[in-house]
């Protein structure tokens, strides 16, 4: 009769069970079973980025052995003939994503600058949605657009063909303002407002706090932003095939149709054989390097900004 009135005084699993909730026996396999499957799911993307490497690099490996380093890296592309040079593309694509990057960071800093310091509660929810939305859209639809509205104006306005870095670039400044937009609205947000306050009791005005204080402040955050706009546009591929030509010759201006190297690489993988085929991984493999060294140049940015504020406010 004591052992039901006062289950304190159970003995056995039956009192733990009352006291503590049932136990489970399993419990600790289980807690190792879902360790290790979080575990592997973790080591899949590094070990899919290292087999991605390491294939490029045996796909690649008989274009730098046959064609050489010197012929990858020259100005006449002319399979053919074993000319492999990649300099041209190479051109395009930091022309290309210069040019959208120079179009699209300062409207994106604007959007950025006004959803933190000037924007009603009512247009900061409409306009982000909006970006929400714009960075939703497939990049075939805005390519899309471009070749019917922009390359008609472009071709009325400069004569031509009206394809080229121009046209390409303003789709892929449409393409990064969401992104960079965003980023560098976070960084704002992240500067204490204790700097604001102090700013304004010496008399400032909020245009003066935002220039003097919060954006110098933030820019670390906002570098970062540029930097991965500036990655977004380096491997874009289908919106700019449709706008910049595309011509195997280097750009003489903004409106020369030209080609960059996801758009050679789509445009002839499919028809190449051989040393041909394999210096096309090569202008992959190229690719991920420039966009390696960006997240290299991010992670810095970020040690950089985790320095100078310990907080770690203006990290992305």
């Amino acid at each position: 009769m004591t052992s039901q009135l006062c289950p304190g005084k159970m003995a056995g699993p039956a009192a733990r069970s009352w006291a503590g909730g049932p136990v489970n026996p399993f419990k600790g396999q289980r807690e190792a079973a879902i360790r290790w499957t979080l575990r592997i799911c973790a080591l899949i993307s590094v070990v899919g980025l290292f087999l991605m490497v390491a294939f490029l690099l045996r796909e690649s490996l008989p274009a730098w052995r046959e064609a050489g380093f010197t012929n990858l890296f020259a100005a006449d592309w002319n399979p053919g003939r074993g000319k492999y040079g990649i300099l041209i593309f190479l051109v395009g694509t930091m022309a290309v994503s210069a040019g959208g990057l120079m179009l699209g960071a300062p409207l994106a800093l604007a959007t950025a600058i006004y959803l933190h310091a000037y924007a009603r509660p009512a247009w900061r929810r409409v306009i982000g949605k909006g970006l929400e939305v714009l960075a939703g859209i497939p990049s075939i639809i805005l390519g899309w657009l471009g070749f019917t509205t922009l390359v008609p104006l472009v071709r009325s306005l400069a004569g031509g063909t009206g394809m080229g870095i121009l046209p390409a670039s303003m789709v892929l400044a449409v393409m990064i303002l969401p992104t960079v937009a965003t980023i560098a609205r976070d960084s704002l947000d992240a500067v204490p407002e204790s700097f604001a306050e102090a700013s304004f009791s010496m008399g400032a005005t909020r245009w003066q706090t935002l220039r003097r204080v919060i954006i110098p402040t933030a820019w670390p955050g906002i570098a970062v932003a540029m930097i991965l706009g500036l990655g977004r546009a380096l491997g874009e591929t289908m919106a700019v095939a449709m706008v910049i030509g595309p011509a195997t010759a280097f750009p003489r201006n903004l409106t020369t149709p030209t080609h960059t190297l996801t758009t050679k690489i789509m445009l002839e993988m499919g028809e190449s054989t051989g040393v041909h085929r394999s210096s096309l991984f090569a202008m992959a493999l190229v690719l991920l390097a420039l966009s390696t060294l960006l997240i290299l140049l991010v992670r810095l940015l970020s040690r950089k900004a985790v320095q100078e504020f310990p907080g770690g406010v203006l990290t992305c």
